[in-house]
């Protein structure tokens, strides 16, 4: 429970270690992983001493065990190695320290480091870390690359030199970590973010040659494979060998079997870019040649033709049915009018000799009643009536006298 306390009221620091330590011994002993960093074995003393490390934060704790204890795994065991200790807390009032009193320790075989890989490997699955969606594509030339591996190792010096050999104008910012042992993933982890906020870096390589799989442990740590998921920038992952797959190669945007095999990746060949420019150019050069001769061709063909030869060789050809045609309708419309000219004169005698002018200019004459009738029948008229006769060069006027049946006078 909280103490009451002021600083008119302090407690010694005595009885504040007393009491840490009273509230330490209630833990009771745990099960504890980490990975051994410093190892202190002094000749016929009873007490071991190490420091017992989590390999993915910055977090140490000191342990003590007696040597018959330590004696048990000796021969299996070092420094680096990753163990399992049964150990309970213990306060050392005195100096105000706290370290674990180990009771058992064990060594954390291969197989069982592989069964938590491949466990893990499944939990971070089942979140879509690895999903293909997630990669991002590499750029085609990379100004500038970022190297992370270890100082004057096998793996830069790969990946350097081949990669200026295949593009000499490539450069690179490198970040020398350790790629092995308790400091290796805070590292790794500080270098990769490190690069992923510059904004000039095109691509993170992480490199490291090949190794046990105690060495390429620190690649498969789940905070490092966190990291490299968050990183905006491409990262390609070259650890250990073909056969070695640590998760950071599913996790990366791009796994390279070697250091080697990054550089080839990463970075394009400038000869086999200049052959395939080279070649590109060629089949650039006979295509726009097999169309210009193509072109050519359809023109000299075209040319050849005789309407273009003599371009008014049509007009002419059209001139002279032109020509036809006019005067073929002049000599038809010629016979039509000929023919109703004909036709005219002839109707015209006929009306001539069928008309009343006619045949009063015979000498005949036509009564007409004063309504402008004509007179047919003598019944039509009776005694004294005035009629008008009308006769070819004019009339005059007549009068019925007597019997109209029989007799008409003027």
């Amino acid at each position: 429970m909280a103490l009451s306390t002021s600083a008119e009221t302090p407690i010694p620091v005595g009885e504040v270690s007393r009491l840490i330590g009273g509230w330490i011994d209630r833990l009771g002993a745990v099960w504890v992983e980490g990975q051994i960093t410093q190892l202190s074995r002094r000749p016929g003393a009873g007490v071991v001493f190490l420091t017992l490390r989590d390999p993915s934060h910055d977090i140490s704790l000191s342990v003590t065990c007696y040597r018959q204890v330590f004696d048990r795994v000796a021969d299996v065991i070092g420094e680096g190695a990753r163990v399992v200790v049964h150990a309970k807390p213990e306060w050392y009032a005195p100096r105000g320290q706290l370290s674990l009193r180990a009771a058992e320790i064990r060594p954390v075989g291969v197989g069982e480091l592989l069964a938590r890989l491949e466990q893990l490997k499944k939990s971070l699955t089942a979140e879509g870390l690895f999903a293909a969606d997630r990669k991002k594509p590499l750029p085609f030339l990379p100004q500038l690359i970022g190297l992370v591996c270890g100082r004057a190792s096998a793996a830069e010096r790969d990946v350097l030199e081949n990669a200026r050999h295949r593009w000499p104008a490539v450069r690179f910012e490198v970040r020398n970590v350790p790629v092995q042992g308790v400091h290796a993933v805070p590292k790794v982890i500080e270098a990769v973010r490190e690069l992923d906020a510059l904004p000039e870096v095109d691509v993170i390589i992480v490199a490291r040659g090949g190794g046990s799989v105690e060495d390429l442990l620190p690649f498969s740590d789940e905070q490092l494979v966190r990291a490299v998921s968050a990183a905006r920038t491409p990262v390609v992952s070259a650890i250990g060998h073909e056969p070695d797959t640590p998760l950071l190669d599913l996790v990366a945007d791009l796994r390279a079997s070697t250091p080697t095999d990054a550089a080839k990746k990463v970075v394009p060949d400038v000869g086999e870019e200049l052959t395939r420019v080279r070649q590109l150019r060629e089949r650039a050069y006979r295509a726009v040649s097999g169309f210009v001769e193509r072109e050519e061709r359809g023109l000299a063909a075209a040319l050849h033709r005789p309407c273009i030869q003599r371009p008014h060789r049509m007009v002419e050809e059209r001139e002279e049915q032109i020509t036809a045609l006019l005067e073929r309708g002049r000599r038809t419309l010629g016979h039509l009018l000929d023919r109703a000219d004909s036709e005219l004169t002839h109707t015209l005698a006929r009306v001539v000799a069928l008309s009343p002018k006619a045949t009063l200019e015979r000498g005949y004459a036509v009564l007409q009643k004063a309504d402008g009738t004509a007179v047919r029948s003598p019944e039509e008229v009776g005694a004294d009536d005035a009629l008008r006769a009308r006769v070819a060069e004019g009339e005059f006027r007549v009068r019925v006298e007597g019997d109209p049946a029989h007799t008409a006078t003027s």
